[in-house]
């Protein structure tokens, strides 16, 4: 007698499936199986007439690939399914229905505006912005009795929403580990409660996929002819390389913290009298802004000692704090901090802030304040090299710029920029900019040539080599 099974998950599958929590990323590399698992994944709960499932890809293009693949399963799962070609769904015996949809722009999010689904699926979720992925929260919502409302999705390393991506499921936590985060709900009534929602990581290599493995054993030895970055993005599934990636230099050593070699993450310290120091800033309202402190030593090396990022915790959104409140913010910290205190700080700053074409100049709301700027120089490229040329290594593995590990946004957003795919030699400005800009005023007031000795320390073939998972606070992004 014939089998009857027509796809069995394989063992890195079924614990991605076997997960309960809200939210699930599976992958991390290519050839994990990732699309097959979260095909399988929408047949569920087919069964029941009110279930409705969404996967979604950025472009509709890019979903040829899963619609075929769906052709094969879905017939063959459930007897007597079928794809309706003009609103891109399957229609299943007990009349549920299974969506394919795309997102190629953020206010397409909008298309989905009073719809529900119980079952919401991301394919390739780097290449989405946060705002476009926590949008489809409010879409998760049971459409008849009995289903259940999860979220799930697949990725690789790199794309624009690798930052954000990394940071939510990432970085908090090792992998198979639930990150529990606590949301509030105030009531009509007044009254609170207070709930738990739980999201996962489950990784995923080729090495995990046996049925690739043994119908292509080629296949991973492809991926390691890649370049350094995308072999390690796309065959081991690192997050701390990936296609893209501007700033490659970039280290985040733990064992080199208190050495300062092999790391531009180095542990605070008390910095000395005589050292300068600098104040950088970037003006947002709607989007963070961004204050940068720093330290200059006698061999003309950077520290950045402390930062003030106007944030919400979540990716990219501002605090919306007026020019003179981030001004009072500013004079407090250089009142208190240790290694400002009582010393003089020249700050430099986007020369937007001087313009007073629309009113009153964000300069001379915090002048006011006490708060005082120099015009930065904004010469994109200039100021991208003048950083290049700071991160990279010197022979005794040293560079030019060091970051104190206690400034976890500029550990958080400039390694995670990539470039811009029109202007190819500058950052993609959609990205979580503010902190890289800031920077950058600082560093073309002392700027640096190219180093005669380059090096970009090599990382070994683990992902986890440098004990990537450090210890956060679940739940706000900082």
């Amino acid at each position: 007698m014939a089998s009857s099974i027509i796809w069995r998950p394989q063992e890195r599958q079924r614990r991605f499936m076997e997960r309960g929590e809200f939210e699930a990323l599976y992958g991390g590399a290519a050839g994990g199986g990732k699309s097959d698992a979260l095909l399988a994944e929408s047949l569920r709960q087919i069964h029941l007439p009110g279930y409705r499932g969404l996967i979604l890809r950025k472009t509709f293009p890019q979903l040829s690939q899963l619609v075929d693949r769906s052709a094969e399963l879905f017939p063959a799962a459930a007897k007597g399914a079928k794809y309706n070609g003009g609103g891109h769904f399957w229609t299943f015996p007990s009349g549920a229905k299974i969506y394919f949809g795309s997102m190629q722009h953020s206010e397409d999010r909008i298309n989905y505006q009073g719809k529900r689904f119980d079952y919401i699926a991301f394919d390739e979720l780097t290449q989405f912005s946060w705002e476009e992925y926590s949008y489809m929260f409010s879409r998760c919502r049971p459409g008849g009795e009995g289903t259940r409302c999860y979220i799930r999705a697949t990725a690789n390393p790199g794309g624009r929403g690798h930052g954000w991506v990394k940071e939510r499921f990432i970085t908090p936590a090792p992998p198979m580990t639930t990150v529990w985060q606590e949301t509030e709900l105030v009531l009509p009534n007044g009254g609170r409660q207070v709930k738990r929602q739980g999201r996962v990581f489950v990784p995923s290599t080729v090495f995990d996929n046996r049925i690739l493995m043994e119908r292509d054993p080629d296949y991973a030895f492809r991926l390691s002819m890649l370049p350094e970055a995308e072999k390690k993005a796309l065959l081991y599934g690192d997050w701390d390389s990936f296609s893209g990636q501007v700033f490659t230099e970039w280290r985040n050593n733990p064992s080199g913290y208190e050495s300062r070699r092999g790391s531009h993450v180095i542990a605070p310290f008390l910095v000395p009298r005589d050292w300068s120091l600098y104040r950088g800033f970037d003006f947002g309202y709607t989007r963070p802004f961004s204050v940068g402190w720093y330290a200059v030593d006698r061999e003309g090396r950077v520290y950045r000692i402390r930062e003030l990022y106007g944030c919400t915790g979540t990716p990219n959104e501002g605090v919306r704090w007026e020019p003179a409140r981030i001004a009072r913010a500013i004079k407090e910290i250089e009142k208190d901090d240790p290694n400002l205190r009582g010393r003089p700080v020249r700050g430099i700053a986007d020369p937007s802030i001087f313009d007073e074409s629309r009113g009153e100049s964000v300069a001379a709301m915090m002048e006011r304040e006490g708060i005082y700027f120099d015009r930065g120089d904004n010469k994109r490229i200039a100021g991208k090299m003048q950083l290049h040329h700071r991160l990279s290594f010197d022979g005794d593995g040293r560079p030019m710029l060091y970051v104190f590990s206690s400034c976890r946004s500029f550990i958080r957003t400039v390694p995670s920029l990539i470039y811009d795919s029109v202007n190819v030699e500058d950052i993609d400005t959609d990205g979580e900019d503010h902190i890289y800009d800031e920077c950058r005023y600082v560093l073309m007031e002392r700027p640096i040539t190219p180093p005669t000795v380059k090096k970009a320390l090599p990382i070994g073939d683990s992902p986890l080599e440098y004990g990537r998972y450090d210890a956060m606070r679940i739940g706000n992004i900082r």
